[in-house]
C-alpha cells in the first residue's frame, strides 16, 4: 500500500512567482475591501438610505457581470499578465478620483460616486477572469490546493486589515486621504504583477469566432455538475444570505458602535475565514469536498440567522466570525474545483462564468439586501435570507448528487477524467 507524503504547508511559498502573486493579492485585496467599506459608510452617512447601499452593489455588478464572458474570451486570447497590469492602473485612478470627489461631496453630486463604481466594475469584468486564469499559469497543478489556501488566507487577511484600519483612517485622516492611501496599495499590486515573469499559455484556435468561443466555455461549465452545482450553491446562498452590504445600518442604528465598530464588523467574517484557511494549509478540505461544501453553506446560513437576531455587539461579532469560518472552507473548495476541473485552453472562459456567479452573489446580493431591508426592515431581511440559504442547501443536496459525492485530489484528477467522483 502506497504511503502518502505528509503535506508541506509552505510548499507554494517556496516559489518566487507565487510569492509575487500573493503579494499582489494582498495589496489589491486590502484596497478593494477597504474601498467598499469607505464608500458604503460614506454613502449611508450622506443618504441614511438602505436602498442607496443596494444601488452601490448593482452599479458595480452591471458592468462586471455583463463584461465577464467577453473578459474570459480576452483572457484566453491575450496575455493575462498585461490585462492585470492595465486593470490595476484603472483601479488606482478610480481611488484617486474618489479622493478628489470627497473634498466637496454632497447628496447632490453623490451620483459621481456611482459613476466611479461603474468604472471600477468595467475593470473587474476583465481583471477577474484574467486573474483566475493567470493563477493557473503561476501555480503548478500539484500545488493547487496548498496555493489556494495561501492565496485565500492572504486575501482574507487583507479583508481583515483593510476594513479594520479604514475605520480608524476615516476618523483620523478623513476620507480624501484614505482614498489616496488605497491608490498606493493598488500601485503596490501593480508592481507585484510586473515582477512576475511572462508566462506562455495555450491559445484556442485563432479563427474561433467570439460568440462560438464563449458558447464553448458555457457548455463546458453547464455539463460539469460539480462546476455548475458549486457555483450555483455559492450564488444563491450569498445572494440571499449575505448581510455585508447592510453592516453600516447594523453599526449605526442597531448596535450603535460607530465607524470603528463598523470596521470591526466588516473584519469579523474575514478573521474567521483566515483562521480556517491557515488550518487548511495543513488539512486540505478536499476529501469529501462536496459534502464539506454543503455542510459549510449550511453553517453560513445559521450564522446569518444568529447575527440577524443579535442585539449584542460581541455576539454579532462571533456570528460573523463563524460565517467567515464556513465561507472560508467553501472558498478553498470552490477555488480548487474551478482550478482542477478546467482545461488549460478554457481557463479564462470557465473563470468568467465563475466570476459571473460570484459577482451576482456579492454585488447583486448587496442590491437584493438593500431592497429587502427597504421593504421588510433590516433585521427581518437578514433573518429571512439565512432561512433561504438553508432551503438552497436542501435543494442542492437533492438535485446535485455528483456534487454531493465529489472528492478532489490534485494528484489523481484532471478535466474530464473518470475518477472525479
Amino acid at each position: 500500500m502506497e504511503t502518502r507524503k505528509p503535506n508541506d504547508p509552505f510548499a507554494a511559498l517556496k516559489i518566487r512567482d507565487i510569492c509575487y502573486f500573493i503579494a499582489s493579492i494582498a495589496s489589491a485585496g486590502l484596497a478593494n475591501r477597504a474601498m467598499v467599506v469607505v464608500i458604503g459608510y460614506q454613502i449611508y452617512q450622506i443618504t441614511k438610505s438602505p436602498l442607496a447601499l443596494g444601488w452601490m452593489g448593482l452599479v458595480e455588478a452591471i458592468p462586471a457581470i455583463s463584461l465577464s464572458l467577453f473578459g474570459g474570451y480576452v483572457a484566453d486570447h491575450h496575455d493575462r499578465r498585461s490585462i492585470l497590469l492595465i486593470t490595476k492602473v484603472v483601479s488606482a485612478l478610480c481611488a484617486v478620483f474618489l479622493s478628489f470627489l470627497s473634498l466637496h461631496l454632497t447628496s447632490a453630486n453623490i451620483v459621481w460616486i456611482y459613476v466611479t463604481i461603474f468604472a471600477a466594475g468595467l475593470a473587474r469584468g476583465f481583471s477577474d477572469p484574467a486573474h483566475t486564469a493567470f493563477e493557473a499559469q503561476v501555480v503548478p497543478k500539484k500545488l493547487t490546493v496548498n496555493a489556494a489556501s495561501w492565496i485565500g488566507s492572504t486575501w482574507i487577511t487583507s479583508s481583515i486589515i483593510g476594513p479594520a484600519l479604514v475605520g480608524f483612517s476615516y476618523d483620523l485622516l478623513g476620507v480624501p486621504k484614505t482614498y489616496l492611501i488605497l491608490a498606493l496599495f493598488f500601485l503596490l499590486s501593480w508592481i507585484s504583477i510586473f515582477r512576475i515573469a511572462k508566462k506562455p499559455f495555450v491559445k484556442p484556435a485563432p479563427k474561433e469566432p467570439l460568440f462560438k468561443s464563449i458558447e464553448i466555455g458555457l457548455r463546458f461549465v453547464f455539463k460539469e455538475q460539480a462546476l455548475i452545482g458549486s457555483m450555483s450553491l455559492d450564488l444563491f446562498a450569498v445572494f440571499f444570505g449575505g448581510a455585508i452590504a447592510l453592516l453600516p445600518i447594523f453599526a449605526t442604528d442597531i448596535l450603535h458602535v460607530g465607524p470603528r465598530g463598523f470596521g470591526l464588523l466588516n473584519a469579523a467574517p474575514s478573521l474567521g475565514a483566515l483562521l480556517i484557511m491557515l488550518w487548511s494549509t495543513r488539512h486540505p478540505p478536499i476529501r469529501n469536498a462536496g459534502a464539506n461544501l454543503l455542510f459549510c453553506v449550511t453553517g453560513f446560513g445559521i450564522s446569518m440567522i444568529v447575527f440577524a437576531s443579535s442585539k449584542n455587539f460581541i455576539l454579532s461579532l462571533l456570528a460573523l466570525i463563524f460565517s467567515g469560518i464556513f465561507d472560508g472552507i467553501s472558498m478553498v473548495i470552490r477555488r480548487s474545483i474551478v482550478r482542477l476541473l478546467s482545461p488549460e485552453h478554457l481557463r479564462g472562459r470557465v473563470a468568467s462564468v465563475s466570476w459571473i456567479f460570484i459577482g451576482a452573489s456579492n454585488e447583486l446580493g448587496a442590491f437584493e439586501s438593500g431592497i429587502a431591508a427597504h421593504w421588510l426592515g433590516t433585521i427581518p431581511a437578514v433573518w429571512l435570507g439565512g432561512m433561504v440559504t438553508l432551503f438552497v442547501v436542501s435543494i442542492t443536496y437533492i438535485f446535485a448528487p455528483k456534487l454531493r459525492s465529489l472528492h478532489l485530489d490534485p494528484q489523481e484528477i484532471g478535466p474530464n477524467k473518470n475518477n472525479l467522483y
